[in-house]
């Protein structure tokens, strides 16, 4: 299969996959605490990883287990437990729009740290697709006024360390073959989460006492073979064959198959949230551009789309601010914009 084709067909799969992780979590959470759901689904994930992967540990050097040890805690173990705390209290759908922030942390940390260039389309368009994944959380924000936003933070950090591992991959594993990291991750995790899972009180009587425990199982059961396992072996392959911002900018996707998830629940979609899904996908393209040549011009589409998102932002949020611009200054401004990124 052709490499470029090959990749946008992982990045569609783990869209999809990871987008109903958010679901599947949610409803796991009726009958476990987060403590147990985050432990449970790291055990049961590490089980069944071991039994298909445990050959691939054979070509793993010694120099790099550093590194698979690392990543497993960083890109596993903590965002599984911040997750599931996090949707206790925020929900499903905004936390997935949040998990859009990982590009951009994929693209700073690889610049501060990695030395890993981008260009400057690139960053233009991680920062429309930041934009419109901003757009949906304040709509979002607006029809749930009662959750507690603070707790978005963990979903904020999740998306640092995922944007620190998505970079130590490319940089130090890109040699090692990805059912390798996957299962050296959860080798280096599964007693860790063992010992949580004990100490959450998962194996005592009232734990089972409640019926709604064993269809919570059931949801982590197929969130960690599915959401948890095949998902992280796709990708670390798609990593290798792509780019960090590339494989990040999945999570440009996973909010609208979990918005979709959303509607079935009963959940609201209004015409603002489908604006912000369109500039999510510009942003998703631009960002995974190539060249590093200057374009000559930019599509025409999204000069009339940024001159509308000016449009949209300005009247929303600054209209009543006595630091507005007038609406002449303000296509000007947008027009400079653009100009800059041509």
């Amino acid at each position: 299969m052709n490499q470029d084709y090959k990749k946008w067909v992982f990045l569609l799969t783990l869209a999809i996959v990871w987008g109903s992780s958010f679901i599947l979590i949610k409803k796991g959470l009726v009958g476990l605490t987060p403590l147990q759901l985050g432990s449970l689904r790291t055990v049961l994930s590490s089980l069944f990883i071991f039994v298909i992967g445990y050959k691939s540990l054979k070509t793993v050097h010694n120099s790099q287990w550093k590194w698979i040890i690392l990543s497993g805690f960083i890109g596993t173990f903590f965002p599984a437990f911040l997750f599931a705390f996090a949707e206790t209290e925020v929900d499903s759908g905004v936390v997935s729009i949040l998990n859009a922030l990982v590009p951009l942390n994929a693209i700073l940390i690889g610049l501060a740290i990695f030395k890993i260039t981008s260009t400057k389309l690139q960053i233009f368009g991680v920062i429309l697709g930041f934009i419109g994944a901003s757009m949906l959380i304040f709509n979002s924000m607006e029809l749930n006024p009662d959750q507690n936003y603070l707790y978005a933070g963990f979903v904020v950090l999740s998306t640092v360390m995922y944007g620190f591992n998505v970079n130590l991959i490319k940089h130090y594993l890109q040699d090692v073959k990805p059912i390798a990291i996957a299962t050296g991750n959860f080798v280096a995790i599964f007693i860790p989460a063992f010992v949580v899972l004990v100490f959450s009180g998962f194996f005592t009587t009232q734990t089972f006492e409640h019926q709604a425990v064993y269809s919570s199982i059931g949801f982590v059961a197929i969130l960690s073979v599915f959401g948890t396992v095949m998902a992280k072996i796709i990708f670390n392959n798609l990593i290798q064959i792509s780019s960090p911002v590339f494989a990040s900018s999945v999570t440009y996707l996973m909010p609208l198959v979990a918005l979709l998830w959303g509607l079935l629940d009963g959940e609201r979609f209004g015409l603002d949230q489908g604006f912000a899904s369109l500039l999510i996908l510009c942003g998703i393209y631009l960002a995974n551009k190539k060249t590093k040549k200057k374009p000559k011009l930019m599509p025409r589409f999204l000069n009339v789309l940024s001159v509308i998102l000016f449009k949209v932002v300005y009247r929303n949020t600054f209209i009543n601010n006595d630091l507005a611009c007038s609406h002449s200054n303000h296509l000007r401004a947008s027009s400079y914009f653009l100009n800059e990124w041509k």
